[in-house]
């Protein structure tokens, strides 16, 4: 089949309700209302870089899944395998925020819609038509059905030569760390590229270095290893190559939630265009970069233009 995709992902979205001030939630009153999904911030990430990106889950048959289907739709990614479930409901996230630390974040998504995702809803068609496939530690740890799903498509994947992208993403919220560990090192043998950061690797390795982390990865069989490393930038590891990578330091930091995904998304970008694993990591550290100086999970994702001023591959024109 020819490949229409450069890329395809899957998990839950939710509907995101963002407080206007910042303090404990129980004093909020006032809220705006956007989108939140690792998997989706990665897939309009790529679509903002000109990519052609495939997204797809299950929503509720209401308001919300409505919603959240048409923001991901309108910045430029393909929902046309998204269902809708008429029993169960779209999921929701708050978040809490409090100055110069990560948000807390409290889910609603209990037996929600995108929880029932099955093998049943994977179009293999559709999977085998990208070069990538990319994953979340999410998705298998809001229900079983959604674990099997993730497995079956990247058995699918495998099968058909495409690339398989993850990213541990590990949320404690959601799993015990004994059972996301042995499902998350279970995916990452079949990985190929893999997008851990240094608490990840404490957490599913026993080590935050990231040349060992690199090394442990490799030694499962991923063939390239892009470790996280924050403001410092990345460490980036194949069979023949090892770099650090410089980050872009940032000032005034409004909302680091979805900076991961923008990073993953930078990543596969140069990847996407073949550039040298260094370029690759820097568009990766430019988009988690520029993620971080808007509110949201998404909305601070640059365009191509956007990020390659940023990094100084071009000089922006204001006026």
């Amino acid at each position: 089949m020819e490949k229409t995709l450069e890329v395809v992902t899957f998990g839950e979205t939710m509907v995101l309700f963002n407080p206007d001030n910042i303090g404990p939630l129980r004093y909020a009153n006032n809220f705006s209302k956007s989108i939140g999904g690792a998997e989706s911030n990665v897939a309009i990430a790529l679509a903002k870089l000109g990519h052609n990106v495939g997204w797809f889950s299950k929503l509720g048959n209401d308001a919300f899944g409505m919603y959240i289907k048409s923001v991901i739709m309108g910045e430029g990614v393909d929902v046309s395998r998204v269902g809708f479930d008429e029993e169960r409901k779209t999921g929701i996230i708050f978040k809490e925020r409090f100055q110069h630390t990560n948000p807390n974040v409290y889910y609603y998504r209990q037996n929600s819609a995108a929880s029932h995702i099955g093998v049943k809803d994977l179009d293999e068609d559709y999977l085998k038509s990208a070069k990538i496939l990319h994953i979340t530690g999410i998705t298998p740890a809001i229900s079983e059905s959604a674990r099997e799903a993730v497995f079956k498509a990247v058995e699918i994947a495998k099968e058909n030569n495409v690339i398989v992208s993850f990213d541990p993403n590990i949320r404690l919220k959601l799993w015990k760390l004994n059972e996301a560990k042995e499902v998350i090192l279970k995916i990452a043998e079949k990985a190929d590229i893999i997008f851990p950061g240094e608490d990840e690797g404490k957490k599913l390795l026993g080590t935050d270095n990231p040349e060992l982390i690199a090394d442990e990865f490799i030694k499962l069989g991923c063939k390239l290893v892009v470790v996280k490393l924050g403001e410092k930038g990345c460490y980036v590891q194949s069979k023949d190559e090892k770099i650090y990578v410089e980050g872009y330091p940032i000032k005034r930091v409004e909302d680091t939630v979805g900076a991961g995904d923008g990073f993953a998304a930078g990543f596969l970008s140069g990847y996407l265009k073949e550039l040298s694993l260094e370029d690759c990591a820097k568009y990766a550290n430019g988009v988690g970069a520029m993620a971080v100086l808007v509110r949201g999970d998404m909305e601070g994702y640059p365009d191509i233009e956007q990020l390659e001023s940023f990094i100084g591959i071009t000089e922006s024109v204001d006026r």
